[in-house]
């Protein structure tokens, strides 16, 4: 079973990796536990479940698109950003660039898919062979660890978390973290790093668009 779209990242290098919490694998791919269905990082601190238990995904999107939930200990949403896309497909490299920064918080995926000059349809198979998962579900996963880390790292209130990490409305902010978490995002407010209440910087990381064909 093939990890990612890189050809050397087999199970067993991924079980190898995770099993030796190799930092080099961060971001990598995501492991989920069918027994506890819970994805992930390859350095959890948890007692490591047996190989037998165990598959690798891409991304983090991939495994909630299988029925993962994230580990509440190693934080898949602050894992590094995952290079499982890089150097194979340049449309894919450049779509998840614009996801990330919330291209698809206000449009949709046929806007998405013009924007790289493509097809909505091979955009679709691009993302399930790169990444696993589908446009709509990335952005979704994108938005709901934009959230987590704005409640873990600030003292902003829930509601104007839930706008700034790009939902529509408390609603929908609500019920992504129920269907994400099994909790409502009330359940991991924690007292702000500082007191100040003020927004964390949000830098979105941005590349030159490569010219290369899709």
């Amino acid at each position: 079973m093939k990890a990612t779209g890189h050809p050397d990242l087999d199970f067993a290098t991924c079980d190898t990796a995770r099993l030796a919490r190799d930092p080099a694998y961060d971001g990598v791919f995501f492991t989920a536990v069918r027994s506890t269905r819970i994805y992930c990082r390859p350095v959890c601190p948890v007692r490591p479940a047996k190989s037998k238990n165990v598959v690798f995904f891409p991304s983090a999107a991939a495994a909630e698109e299988a029925g993962f939930r994230p580990c509440l200990r190693c934080r898949p949403e602050t894992a590094p950003g995952s290079p499982a896309w890089r150097g194979t497909a340049t449309t894919v490299g450049r779509a998840v660039r614009l996801i990330e920064e919330g291209f698809l918080d206000e449009k949709g995926v046929s806007a998405l898919a013009e924007r790289l000059g493509v097809g909505p349809r091979h955009l679709a198979r691009l993302f399930a062979r790169h990444i696993g998962a589908s446009p709509t579900r990335m952005a979704a996963t994108v938005r709901i660890q934009r959230a987590k880390r704005l409640i873990d790292q600030s003292a902003l209130p829930l509601s104007a978390i839930a706008f700034e990490a790009g939902f529509g409305s408390i609603r929908r902010f609500n019920a992504a973290f129920s269907a994400c978490y099994g909790r409502p995002p009330s359940a991991f407010r924690r007292k702000a790093m500082t007191g100040s209440g003020t927004l964390p910087e949000r830098k979105a990381e941005r590349r030159p668009e490569s010219r290369a064909a899709p």
